[in-house]
Protein backbone atom coordinates (compact mmCIF):
# COMPACT_ATOMS: atom_id res chain seq x y z
CA UNK A 1 0.00 0.00 0.00
CA UNK A 2 2.94 2.25 0.18
CA UNK A 3 2.21 3.62 -3.70
CA UNK A 4 -1.28 4.79 -3.16
CA UNK A 5 -0.85 6.34 0.38
CA UNK A 6 2.38 8.45 -1.33
CA UNK A 7 0.06 9.49 -4.11
CA UNK A 8 -2.71 10.54 -1.73
CA UNK A 9 -0.02 12.44 0.25
CA UNK A 10 0.79 14.36 -3.03
CA UNK A 11 -2.38 15.07 -3.58
CA UNK A 12 -3.08 16.35 -0.53
CA UNK A 13 -0.78 19.36 -1.00
CA UNK A 14 -3.35 20.60 -3.38
CA UNK A 15 -6.02 22.93 -3.13
CA UNK A 16 -9.77 21.17 -3.90
CA UNK A 17 -11.52 24.12 -6.08
CA UNK A 18 -15.22 24.77 -5.22
CA UNK A 19 -17.43 22.50 -6.87
CA UNK A 20 -18.82 23.18 -10.30
CA UNK A 21 -21.80 25.15 -10.39
CA UNK A 22 -22.79 25.09 -13.64
CA UNK A 23 -25.71 23.98 -15.55
CA UNK A 24 -23.92 21.51 -18.28
CA UNK A 25 -23.08 18.64 -16.35
CA UNK A 26 -19.15 17.43 -16.26
CA UNK A 27 -18.14 13.99 -16.36
CA UNK A 28 -14.74 12.33 -15.78
CA UNK A 29 -13.84 9.30 -17.31
CA UNK A 30 -11.29 6.91 -15.36
CA UNK A 31 -9.69 4.53 -17.73
CA UNK A 32 -6.03 4.42 -17.86
CA UNK A 33 -5.11 1.31 -19.17
CA UNK A 34 -4.30 -1.02 -21.18
CA UNK A 35 -5.32 -0.46 -24.78
CA UNK A 36 -8.02 -3.12 -25.05
CA UNK A 37 -9.62 -1.26 -21.85
CA UNK A 38 -10.06 1.53 -22.80
CA UNK A 39 -11.56 0.57 -26.60
CA UNK A 40 -13.99 -1.12 -24.46
CA UNK A 41 -14.82 1.81 -22.53
CA UNK A 42 -15.45 4.21 -26.01
CA UNK A 43 -18.54 2.65 -27.14
CA UNK A 44 -20.03 3.31 -23.35
CA UNK A 45 -18.62 6.96 -23.00
CA UNK A 46 -20.27 7.58 -26.98
CA UNK A 47 -23.83 6.84 -25.39
CA UNK A 48 -22.90 9.53 -22.77
CA UNK A 49 -22.00 11.82 -25.17
CA UNK A 50 -25.56 11.18 -27.30
CA UNK A 51 -27.36 11.15 -24.36
CA UNK A 52 -25.52 15.06 -23.41
CA UNK A 53 -24.13 16.17 -26.43
CA UNK A 54 -23.54 19.39 -24.59
CA UNK A 55 -21.66 17.97 -21.56
CA UNK A 56 -17.76 18.29 -21.03
CA UNK A 57 -16.45 15.26 -20.51
CA UNK A 58 -12.71 14.13 -19.77
CA UNK A 59 -10.98 11.09 -19.86
CA UNK A 60 -7.85 10.54 -17.35
CA UNK A 61 -5.56 7.37 -19.52
CA UNK A 62 -1.87 6.52 -19.03
CA UNK A 63 0.42 8.54 -21.58
CA UNK A 64 1.37 5.47 -23.52
CA UNK A 65 -2.66 5.35 -24.38
CA UNK A 66 -2.92 8.87 -25.45
CA UNK A 67 -3.65 8.41 -29.54
CA UNK A 68 -7.02 6.03 -28.43
CA UNK A 69 -8.30 9.54 -27.78
CA UNK A 70 -6.35 12.15 -29.11
CA UNK A 71 -3.94 12.29 -31.95
CA UNK A 72 -0.40 13.27 -31.75
CA UNK A 73 -0.90 16.63 -32.83
CA UNK A 74 -4.17 17.62 -31.22
CA UNK A 75 -4.88 19.68 -28.01
CA UNK A 76 -5.50 17.28 -25.08
CA UNK A 77 -8.13 20.20 -24.64
CA UNK A 78 -10.64 22.11 -25.91
CA UNK A 79 -12.81 21.78 -29.02
CA UNK A 80 -13.91 18.52 -30.30
CA UNK A 81 -12.45 17.24 -33.62
CA UNK A 82 -11.69 14.81 -35.77
CA UNK A 83 -8.46 14.33 -33.96
CA UNK A 84 -10.19 14.27 -30.52
CA UNK A 85 -13.74 13.08 -31.22
CA UNK A 86 -15.24 12.39 -28.23
CA UNK A 87 -14.30 14.03 -25.23
CA UNK A 88 -13.12 17.78 -24.49
CA UNK A 89 -10.21 16.84 -22.59
CA UNK A 90 -7.37 14.37 -21.74
CA UNK A 91 -5.67 14.08 -18.98
CA UNK A 92 -2.62 11.75 -18.69
CA UNK A 93 -0.68 10.17 -16.20
CA UNK A 94 2.53 8.35 -16.44
CA UNK A 95 2.52 6.00 -13.34
CA UNK A 96 4.75 3.49 -14.52
CA UNK A 97 7.52 6.02 -14.41
CA UNK A 98 6.27 7.59 -11.02
CA UNK A 99 6.39 4.13 -9.44
CA UNK A 100 10.38 3.75 -11.17
CA UNK A 101 10.89 7.42 -8.78
CA UNK A 102 8.45 7.26 -6.40
CA UNK A 103 10.01 9.62 -4.38
CA UNK A 104 11.59 11.86 -6.92
CA UNK A 105 10.81 15.44 -7.13
CA UNK A 106 10.26 15.44 -10.88
CA UNK A 107 7.88 12.82 -10.18
CA UNK A 108 6.32 15.27 -7.56
CA UNK A 109 6.14 18.17 -9.44
CA UNK A 110 4.46 15.71 -12.74
CA UNK A 111 2.10 14.16 -10.31
CA UNK A 112 0.46 17.47 -9.12
CA UNK A 113 0.64 18.79 -12.32
CA UNK A 114 -1.58 16.19 -13.58
CA UNK A 115 -3.94 16.30 -10.58
CA UNK A 116 -4.33 20.37 -10.85
CA UNK A 117 -5.11 19.67 -14.17
CA UNK A 118 -8.07 17.29 -13.63
CA UNK A 119 -9.25 20.07 -10.58
CA UNK A 120 -9.36 22.98 -12.78
CA UNK A 121 -12.15 21.42 -14.92
CA UNK A 122 -14.26 21.11 -11.52
CA UNK A 123 -15.58 17.82 -12.74
CA UNK A 124 -19.09 16.98 -11.05
CA UNK A 125 -18.74 13.18 -11.08
CA UNK A 126 -16.20 10.40 -11.93
CA UNK A 127 -16.85 7.38 -13.45
CA UNK A 128 -14.04 4.70 -12.50
CA UNK A 129 -14.59 2.22 -15.48
CA UNK A 130 -11.31 0.75 -14.04
CA UNK A 131 -12.02 -0.57 -10.72
CA UNK A 132 -8.54 -0.14 -9.07
CA UNK A 133 -6.83 1.44 -6.12
CA UNK A 134 -5.17 3.20 -8.77
CA UNK A 135 -8.28 4.29 -10.75
CA UNK A 136 -10.04 4.65 -7.95
CA UNK A 137 -7.98 7.15 -5.83
CA UNK A 138 -7.13 9.12 -9.25
CA UNK A 139 -11.39 9.73 -9.25
CA UNK A 140 -11.12 10.90 -5.65
CA UNK A 141 -7.87 13.04 -6.28
CA UNK A 142 -9.89 14.83 -8.94
CA UNK A 143 -11.67 16.45 -6.25
CA UNK A 144 -15.30 15.36 -7.94
CA UNK A 145 -18.51 15.81 -5.88
CA UNK A 146 -19.42 12.07 -6.24
CA UNK A 147 -17.54 8.82 -7.70
CA UNK A 148 -19.22 5.78 -9.47
CA UNK A 149 -17.43 2.34 -9.67
CA UNK A 150 -18.24 -1.12 -9.63
CA UNK A 151 -19.98 -2.92 -6.50
CA UNK A 152 -17.38 -5.61 -6.86
CA UNK A 153 -14.40 -4.08 -8.80
CA UNK A 154 -11.20 -5.72 -9.93
CA UNK A 155 -9.24 -4.98 -6.68
CA UNK A 156 -12.07 -4.73 -3.45
CA UNK A 157 -10.52 -2.19 -1.26
CA UNK A 158 -11.09 0.41 -4.26
CA UNK A 159 -15.18 0.41 -3.07
CA UNK A 160 -15.02 1.79 -0.20
CA UNK A 161 -13.58 5.34 -2.41
CA UNK A 162 -16.76 5.38 -4.26
CA UNK A 163 -20.14 7.19 -3.26
CA UNK A 164 -22.36 4.97 -5.52
CA UNK A 165 -21.85 1.58 -6.70
CA UNK A 166 -23.31 -0.19 -9.84
CA UNK A 167 -23.73 -3.90 -9.65
CA UNK A 168 -22.38 -4.35 -13.34
CA UNK A 169 -24.27 -7.13 -14.00
CA UNK A 170 -24.07 -7.92 -17.76
CA UNK A 171 -21.32 -10.41 -18.96
CA UNK A 172 -19.36 -8.43 -21.22
CA UNK A 173 -17.13 -5.61 -20.02
CA UNK A 174 -18.49 -3.51 -22.87
CA UNK A 175 -22.05 -3.37 -21.56
CA UNK A 176 -20.54 -3.05 -17.97
CA UNK A 177 -19.27 0.20 -18.78
CA UNK A 178 -22.32 1.17 -19.84
CA UNK A 179 -24.21 0.21 -16.98
CA UNK A 180 -21.89 2.96 -15.07
CA UNK A 181 -22.88 5.68 -17.75
CA UNK A 182 -26.85 4.72 -17.11
CA UNK A 183 -26.23 4.50 -13.50
CA UNK A 184 -25.08 8.74 -13.89
CA UNK A 185 -27.84 9.57 -16.46
CA UNK A 186 -30.45 8.33 -14.05
CA UNK A 187 -29.11 10.29 -10.77
CA UNK A 188 -29.06 13.58 -12.34
CA UNK A 189 -32.86 12.82 -13.48
CA UNK A 190 -32.38 11.48 -17.20
CA UNK A 191 -33.95 8.14 -17.96
CA UNK A 192 -31.54 5.28 -19.30
CA UNK A 193 -30.15 6.48 -22.44
CA UNK A 194 -31.87 4.55 -25.44
CA UNK A 195 -28.65 4.85 -27.90
CA UNK A 196 -27.49 1.74 -28.74
CA UNK A 197 -23.88 0.46 -28.45
CA UNK A 198 -22.27 1.24 -31.61
CA UNK A 199 -18.74 0.43 -33.01
CA UNK A 200 -17.05 2.54 -35.97
CA UNK A 201 -14.53 4.82 -36.80
CA UNK A 202 -16.10 8.19 -35.67
CA UNK A 203 -14.96 6.86 -31.84
CA UNK A 204 -11.08 7.26 -32.54
CA UNK A 205 -8.76 10.24 -33.46
CA UNK A 206 -8.01 10.59 -37.17
CA UNK A 207 -4.24 12.11 -37.39
CA UNK A 208 -3.42 13.21 -40.80
CA UNK A 209 0.59 12.60 -40.31
CA UNK A 210 0.20 9.45 -39.41
CA UNK A 211 -2.09 8.18 -42.19
CA UNK A 212 0.72 10.00 -44.51
CA UNK A 213 3.34 7.76 -43.21
CA UNK A 214 1.75 4.66 -43.50
CA UNK A 215 0.86 5.53 -46.87
CA UNK A 216 4.48 6.62 -47.81
CA UNK A 217 5.47 3.10 -46.28
CA UNK A 218 2.77 1.08 -47.66
CA UNK A 219 4.12 2.31 -51.18
CA UNK A 220 7.95 1.82 -50.55
CA UNK A 221 6.63 -1.85 -49.24
CA UNK A 222 4.48 -2.33 -52.46
CA UNK A 223 1.05 -2.47 -50.56
CA UNK A 224 -0.57 0.55 -51.21
CA UNK A 225 -3.48 -0.69 -53.69
CA UNK A 226 -3.58 -4.31 -52.02
CA UNK A 227 -6.10 -5.55 -50.44
CA UNK A 228 -4.27 -6.10 -46.37
CA UNK A 229 -4.54 -8.70 -43.95
CA UNK A 230 -3.21 -7.70 -41.03
CA UNK A 231 -1.93 -10.67 -38.73
CA UNK A 232 -0.78 -10.04 -35.06
CA UNK A 233 1.21 -12.72 -33.42
CA UNK A 234 1.50 -10.96 -29.78
CA UNK A 235 -0.55 -10.90 -26.89
CA UNK A 236 -0.15 -9.74 -23.50
CA UNK A 237 1.05 -12.98 -22.20
CA UNK A 238 2.63 -16.39 -23.92
CA UNK A 239 -0.73 -18.21 -22.66
CA UNK A 240 -3.02 -16.23 -25.46
CA UNK A 241 -0.42 -16.61 -28.03
CA UNK A 242 -1.09 -18.48 -31.32
CA UNK A 243 2.04 -19.83 -32.61
CA UNK A 244 4.11 -17.18 -34.56
CA UNK A 245 4.71 -20.26 -37.27
CA UNK A 246 1.26 -21.10 -37.59
CA UNK A 247 0.79 -16.85 -38.80
CA UNK A 248 3.23 -17.72 -41.43
CA UNK A 249 1.61 -20.63 -42.74
CA UNK A 250 -1.82 -18.88 -42.36
CA UNK A 251 0.22 -15.72 -44.31
CA UNK A 252 0.63 -18.16 -47.23
CA UNK A 253 -2.84 -19.06 -47.42
CA UNK A 254 -4.12 -15.67 -47.84
CA UNK A 255 -1.55 -14.81 -50.10
CA UNK A 256 -2.82 -17.41 -52.47
CA UNK A 257 -6.15 -16.04 -52.27
CA UNK A 258 -5.33 -12.62 -52.88
CA UNK A 259 -4.77 -10.84 -49.99
CA UNK A 260 -0.89 -9.33 -48.80
CA UNK A 261 -0.78 -10.59 -45.34
CA UNK A 262 1.03 -8.01 -42.89
CA UNK A 263 2.65 -9.07 -39.60
CA UNK A 264 1.93 -6.65 -37.22
CA UNK A 265 3.91 -6.79 -34.43
CA UNK A 266 4.90 -4.00 -30.90
CA UNK A 267 7.80 -3.68 -28.97
CA UNK A 268 9.28 -6.78 -27.36
CA UNK A 269 7.85 -8.59 -29.71
CA UNK A 270 10.63 -8.77 -33.09
CA UNK A 271 11.33 -12.16 -32.68
CA UNK A 272 7.34 -13.23 -32.89
CA UNK A 273 7.03 -11.26 -36.23
CA UNK A 274 10.72 -12.78 -37.49
CA UNK A 275 9.44 -16.15 -37.44
CA UNK A 276 6.15 -15.79 -38.73
CA UNK A 277 7.68 -14.15 -41.68
CA UNK A 278 9.89 -16.94 -42.16
CA UNK A 279 7.74 -19.20 -41.78
CA UNK A 280 5.78 -17.28 -44.72
CA UNK A 281 8.41 -17.72 -47.27
CA UNK A 282 8.01 -14.39 -49.10
CA UNK A 283 3.93 -14.40 -48.56
CA UNK A 284 4.14 -11.41 -45.14
CA UNK A 285 5.86 -8.63 -44.67
CA UNK A 286 6.24 -7.28 -40.72
CA UNK A 287 5.27 -3.75 -40.44
CA UNK A 288 5.62 -1.90 -36.89
CA UNK A 289 3.72 1.41 -36.27
CA UNK A 290 2.56 3.90 -33.37
CA UNK A 291 -1.18 3.22 -32.60
CA UNK A 292 -1.93 6.55 -34.67
CA UNK A 293 0.00 4.84 -38.00
CA UNK A 294 -1.88 1.26 -36.85
CA UNK A 295 -5.67 3.02 -36.64
CA UNK A 296 -4.25 4.06 -40.38
CA UNK A 297 -3.46 0.30 -41.00
CA UNK A 298 -6.50 -1.34 -39.73
CA UNK A 299 -8.71 1.43 -41.35
CA UNK A 300 -7.31 -0.17 -44.74
CA UNK A 301 -7.36 -3.74 -44.06
CA UNK A 302 -10.18 -6.24 -44.90
CA UNK A 303 -9.02 -8.91 -42.40
CA UNK A 304 -7.77 -9.39 -39.33
CA UNK A 305 -6.21 -12.16 -37.64
CA UNK A 306 -5.35 -12.22 -33.95
CA UNK A 307 -5.58 -13.24 -30.52
CA UNK A 308 -6.87 -11.16 -26.91
CA UNK A 309 -5.22 -8.22 -27.87
CA UNK A 310 -5.34 -4.89 -28.06
CA UNK A 311 -4.95 -4.51 -31.77
CA UNK A 312 -7.72 -7.53 -32.15
CA UNK A 313 -10.21 -5.04 -30.65
CA UNK A 314 -9.07 -2.18 -32.06
CA UNK A 315 -9.70 -3.74 -35.65
CA UNK A 316 -13.28 -5.11 -34.62
CA UNK A 317 -14.21 -1.82 -33.26
CA UNK A 318 -13.52 0.15 -36.78
CA UNK A 319 -15.40 -2.77 -38.39
CA UNK A 320 -12.39 -4.75 -40.12
CA UNK A 321 -13.74 -8.56 -40.59
CA UNK A 322 -11.73 -10.03 -37.72
CA UNK A 323 -11.15 -13.66 -36.49
CA UNK A 324 -10.08 -13.86 -32.75
CA UNK A 325 -8.72 -17.03 -31.37
CA UNK A 326 -9.09 -17.24 -27.63
CA UNK A 327 -7.15 -19.36 -25.12
CA UNK A 328 -7.10 -18.84 -21.55
CA UNK A 329 -9.88 -15.38 -21.54
CA UNK A 330 -13.00 -15.49 -21.57
CA UNK A 331 -14.91 -14.25 -25.07
CA UNK A 332 -17.85 -13.63 -23.00
CA UNK A 333 -16.63 -11.43 -21.23
CA UNK A 334 -13.45 -9.60 -23.28
CA UNK A 335 -14.09 -10.80 -26.91
CA UNK A 336 -14.93 -8.76 -29.49
CA UNK A 337 -18.32 -7.40 -29.70
CA UNK A 338 -19.24 -6.25 -33.11
CA UNK A 339 -20.64 -7.73 -36.14
CA UNK A 340 -18.30 -9.23 -38.56
CA UNK A 341 -16.12 -10.99 -35.76
CA UNK A 342 -15.88 -14.48 -35.34
CA UNK A 343 -13.69 -15.95 -31.73
CA UNK A 344 -12.38 -19.44 -32.20
CA UNK A 345 -11.98 -21.27 -29.06
CA UNK A 346 -11.28 -24.85 -28.12
CA UNK A 347 -13.56 -26.90 -25.58
CA UNK A 348 -9.63 -27.70 -23.81
CA UNK A 349 -8.96 -24.10 -23.22
CA UNK A 350 -10.07 -22.85 -19.68
CA UNK A 351 -10.60 -19.59 -18.53
CA UNK A 352 -8.03 -18.41 -16.74
CA UNK A 353 -6.14 -14.57 -16.25
CA UNK A 354 -3.00 -15.94 -14.75
CA UNK A 355 -0.99 -14.64 -17.26
CA UNK A 356 1.18 -17.70 -17.86
CA UNK A 357 3.75 -17.86 -19.94
CA UNK A 358 3.42 -21.83 -21.42
CA UNK A 359 0.99 -22.11 -24.49
CA UNK A 360 -2.32 -22.95 -23.75
CA UNK A 361 -3.22 -26.54 -25.09
CA UNK A 362 -6.78 -25.58 -26.35
CA UNK A 363 -4.84 -22.61 -28.39
CA UNK A 364 -3.00 -25.52 -29.98
CA UNK A 365 -5.50 -27.06 -31.33
CA UNK A 366 -6.73 -24.45 -33.09
CA UNK A 367 -5.35 -25.24 -36.61
CA UNK A 368 -4.57 -23.32 -40.05
CA UNK A 369 -7.02 -25.17 -42.05
CA UNK A 370 -9.46 -24.46 -39.18
CA UNK A 371 -9.24 -20.57 -38.94
CA UNK A 372 -8.72 -20.72 -43.29
CA UNK A 373 -12.51 -21.80 -43.28
CA UNK A 374 -13.77 -19.29 -40.61
CA UNK A 375 -11.73 -16.69 -43.23
CA UNK A 376 -13.53 -17.87 -46.00
CA UNK A 377 -17.04 -17.98 -44.73
CA UNK A 378 -16.14 -14.36 -43.00
CA UNK A 379 -15.13 -12.85 -46.13
CA UNK A 380 -18.05 -14.55 -48.42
Amino acid sequence: MEYPQTLLSLGSNLRVKPANLMTVPKALIVRLGAMGDVLHALPAVAVLRRALPEAHIGWVVEKRWRELLCAPEAELTGSRSVGRPLVDAVHLMDTHTWRRHLLGSETRRDFQSAIGGMRAQQYDVALDLQGAIKSAMMAKLAGVQLTLGFRHPREHLARWLYGLLVDGHPAHVIEQNLEVVQRWLEEIGLSRATSTLQPGAALLPRDKASEARLDALLRTMGLARSPLAILNPGAGWGAKQWAPARYGELATRLAARGLRPVINYGPGEESLAREAVAASGTSAVALSTSLSELMALARRAQLFVGGDTGPMHLAALLGVRTIALFGPTDPARNGPYWAGTQVLRDPASTTSYSHNRTSDAGLEKITVERVMAEIDALLD
